[in-house]
């Protein structure tokens, strides 16, 4: 009886061994989906985000809507688009700066 309950223990100790290093090679081979699962969380935390907004505040949703279709849309369009532009500039400037170590707390 006490042999076998000593082979328990040495299988179970192997499992365990085989089990942690399973794990860790699961997760140096997942490290690469790491950034992108990243990037997909913020994104839905963004979209959750506008949801609740557009939830709390129905009436500022419609607001925006009609004032899209009441302007131009080509005009809103344009100005959309240099919005983007400044916003990918400043993000550019702001990273070059941060590579620098030109800006605070870098």
């Amino acid at each position: 009886m006490n042999h076998r309950l000593n082979d328990l223990h040495l299988r179970r100790g192997r499992l365990l061994e085989r089990i942690a290093n399973q794990r860790a090679t699961l997760g140096r081979e997942a490290q690469p989906l790491r950034s992108s699962l990243y990037t997909a969380d913020r994104l839905l935390a963004i979209v959750c985000i506008g949801v609740d907004q557009v939830k709390r505040h129905p009436g500022l949703a419609a607001l925006a809507v009609a004032a899209f279709f009441i302007a131009r849309p080509r005009r809103i369009w344009r100005w959309s688009k240099r919005a983007f532009f400044a916003w990918q500039t400043w993000r550019t400037v702001r990273n070059k700066l941060v590579v620098l170590g030109l800006r605070a707390g870098a």
